[in-house]
């Protein structure tokens, strides 16, 4: 497998995947980034990045089962992996160490000096 770097659409999927199970799928996780993250995604921006997430061992996906709803159609639903989890945790821990290096000051704006 290979390491535990992912960008930042990536980390937001898979953080996405992981608040959505089991429920999570193409268009779930494409409107869940939009209403919390206030981004604008296309639906085949999602699956590009479900599909290297797939390919890099941190989701497993499997086909629900066929709805009148949708015309017979499956969903494709994701889960995290262990090793996705492990990415995120490291992740994680990343972020949250940076953020205890920065002094106060530094994130201070003062008014009329942005």
């Amino acid at each position: 497998m290979k390491g535990t770097n992912i960008g930042e659409f990536e980390e937001l999927v898979l953080l996405t995947i992981a608040a959505l199970h089991p429920e999570a799928y193409g268009v779930s996780i494409k409107n869940e980034i939009k209403k919390l993250a206030a981004r604008s995604v296309t639906l085949s921006t999602v699956h590009a990045s479900l599909n290297r997430l797939e390919d890099k061992g941190m989701v497993k996906s499997q086909m629900g089962e066929s709805t009148g709803k949708r015309g017979g159609k499956r969903k494709k639903y994701f889960t995290v992996t262990a090793f996705g989890a492990k990415t995120l945790a490291e992740v994680r821990e990343q972020r949250e160490a940076i953020w205890q290096m920065i002094p106060d000051a530094a994130l201070q704006v003062k008014l009329g000096h942005a």
